[in-house]
């Protein structure tokens, strides 16, 4: 009545392919999602710095990039030059508040990662950047 499959299944060709791929295990993961969230906060920190020159900042920066390096292997985040220095306080307003929501995301996979350094240093960084002490 019926014939017979002579095809191979769709799920034993997609298990069949997945066999071969390069995996990474969970730690893995987080580790190159917390350096993307690092070096993203470090972008808007020297954007900050170079509109409102502080040592904070520059402590900031300096302690962003080093956690950066040492979850992406050793290897420097890359540093960009600030796009637009335009200083009025609406621009600088919303650069913290970017930080600010960089600062929570880094702080979540940090938590969920164990990293109490970065844990600690998020939690100062969500501080610095809440909307009552940047607008101080």
């Amino acid at each position: 009545m019926y014939e017979p499959i002579r095809t191979k299944s769709v799920h034993t060709v997609a298990e069949s392919t997945q066999s071969g791929l390069p995996r990474r295990t969970r730690e893995e993961e987080l580790d190159i999602r917390l350096a993307g969230h690092l070096t993203a906060l470090l972008t808007v920190t020297d954007e900050l710095r170079a509109l409102t020159p502080s040592a904070s900042l520059d402590a900031a920066a300096h302690e962003l990039a080093a956690h950066a390096g040492r979850l992406s292997g050793g290897r420097a985040p890359l540093r960009a030059e600030p796009s637009a220095l335009r200083a009025d306080a609406e621009h600088v307003a919303s650069l913290h508040a970017r930080a600010h929501t960089l600062a929570g995301n880094a702080l979540a996979v940090a938590t969920s990662r164990g990293d109490e350094a970065v844990t600690a240093l998020m939690t100062e960084r969500l501080t610095a950047h809440s909307p009552e002490t940047a607008a101080a």
